[in-house]
């Protein structure tokens, strides 16, 4: 069943701190319309800069995800993409008027109750996944991080940390249905070792952190002096620590609140994927630098499978259409019907075959002694593709035909040559309205792409 895409149904607007700059900033989720994404918007700086929220774009990893473009930054930003990941956004538009979103308390459960609240609208596009069809990794030996992707039918995520914590020891946690992320990984807050305090105070950052928006892990007994310092950066007077713990005896949300943490850090970064996967995460001791550079692996590999065809070719296969039932279709003749065979064939979709031979009456002429075929009856071969797809939307096709409007962005990538079997992909970019068909179409040997060309043609009923 096929899902759409969503945005949400009305702004939404936050106000906060930032984690690390400690400045206000109001927020504001904007609608989005189709195919639009995630984007941040620097609504403080000259020319409100767009800054699209992909992988890409990351430039810092240091204690939260940063995105740029140019000299426009937005830090801290996967907690607020966790949450619209959990809550299905694929579109909106973010306006701060900060360098960072607000911290909120540390999770993303504010985002997701406002979201919530609000609603979200279901849009006409369709939501696109990516099927992870191979393993693909990243690590960092040295270190102990490794994410690990295999090929699955949804999406789901198992986390293993462990910091040589006697506190927090090791923490396994799972995520196996999307649906979860808002009620079981959502609320996890962000955390920090005692340890790491002062040197991140020493680099200005977590001018915004508390005991309100962070757990504060504390390993070992800490002096009076120590306690009293502690208290002055947070601005507690009654801050209190035990033997080991965590810092004013904080509350765990859950047992194992710090691995559902890690999880939710990863459910954000690999929004910067800019499409939903399917696919089955291990991890290991992730980061959000860990995160982010798989997120680009897989980035990669979309681009990289982009030009690979969807379908795969078994001769062996039946047909749906044999030549006999494609002459019944199409009023096109030998040596001018230039389909074989129909492999597949939906209300959005058509695939179909041409073995070329040395027989091919235009070899005769065109390059006899280096033949090649004739890029213009490549493009010819495709429309008649798009013919049957057009008339398999009428009730009587063998009392229509197609005449074909415009050919737009014709690109010849590589030359077919006696002996390839060509796969004709022909997908429509739009509803069929009032007898006008546009469609996407794209010719391929094995999985190379080698024609490719959007096609428009018009269903008319014979004369007779």
């Amino acid at each position: 069943m096929s899902e759409k895409q969503r945005t949400v149904s009305a702004p939404i607007s936050f106000s906060g701190k930032g984690l690390h700059t400690g400045v206000n900033v109001n927020l504001t989720i904007y609608p989005a319309e189709e195919n639009h994404g995630i984007k941040f918007q620097r609504i403080d700086l000259e020319g409100k800069p767009v800054i699209p929220a992909l992988a890409n774009n990351v430039v810092d990893t240091s204690r939260g995800t940063t995105i740029a473009d140019k000299d426009a930054k937005v830090s801290t930003i996967e907690h607020l993409m966790a949450a619209l990941f959990g809550c299905g956004v694929d579109n909106a538009l973010i306006a701060v008027d900060a360098p960072e979103v607000p911290i909120m308390d540390g999770s993303a459960a504010g985002y997701v109750k406002a979201i919530e609240q609000t609603g979200t609208v279901e849009q006409q596009a369709e939501r696109v996944y990516y099927e992870i069809t191979e393993k693909l990794s990243f690590s960092i030996p040295e270190k102990g991080v490794e994410i690990v992707a295999y090929p699955d039918d949804h999406f789901s995520i198992d986390v293993n940390i462990d910091f040589n914590s006697r506190v927090v020891g090791k923490q396994y946690a799972v995520l196996n249905d999307v649906k979860d992320i808002n009620s079981e990984i959502a609320p996890c807050r962000t955390f920090v070792f005692l340890h790491e305090l002062q040197p991140l105070i020493d680099h200005n950052l977590i001018k915004g952190g508390d005991l309100d928006n962070a757990i504060v892990i504390v390993e070992h007994t800490l002096p009076q002096a120590e306690v009293e310092k502690l208290s002055a950066i947070f601005n507690k007077k009654d801050l209190s620590v035990e033997e080991s713990g965590y810092l004013n005896n904080l509350e765990l949300r859950f047992e194992n609140e710090i691995a559902r943490h890690k999880l939710l850090d990863m459910v954000g970064d690999f929004a910067l994927i800019g499409t939903r996967i399917k696919g089955k995460i291990f991890a290991t001791r992730p980061g959000h630098l860990a995160n982010t550079e798989f997120a680009k692996i897989v980035r990669k590999q979309i681009h990289k499978d982009a030009s690979k065809p969807k379908f795969k070719y078994n001769p062996n296969e039946e047909p749906l259409f044999d030549i006999n039932k494609i002459k019944k279709m199409l009023p096109h003749r030998p040596p001018f019907l230039l389909i074989d065979k129909i492999i597949h064939l939906t209300d959005t979709c058509v695939v179909g075959i041409k073995n070329v031979t040395m027989n091919e009456p235009f070899f005769v002429g065109h390059f006899p002694d280096e033949p090649v075929m004739p890029g213009v009856l490549q493009v010819e071969a495709m429309a008649q593709c798009g013919g049957i797809l057009a008339l398999s939307t009428v009730p009587d096709p063998e009392n229509y035909s197609t005449y074909f409007l415009k050919i737009d962005g014709v690109r010849f990538k590589q030359k077919v040559v006696p002996g390839d079997t060509l796969m004709f992909v022909l997908e429509l970019a739009e509803p069929i309205r009032r007898g006008i068909v546009v469609m996407n179409a794209s010719a391929y040997v094995g999985d190379k792409l080698i024609t490719e060309a959007s096609l428009m043609a018009q269903i008319a009923k014979n004369r007779k």
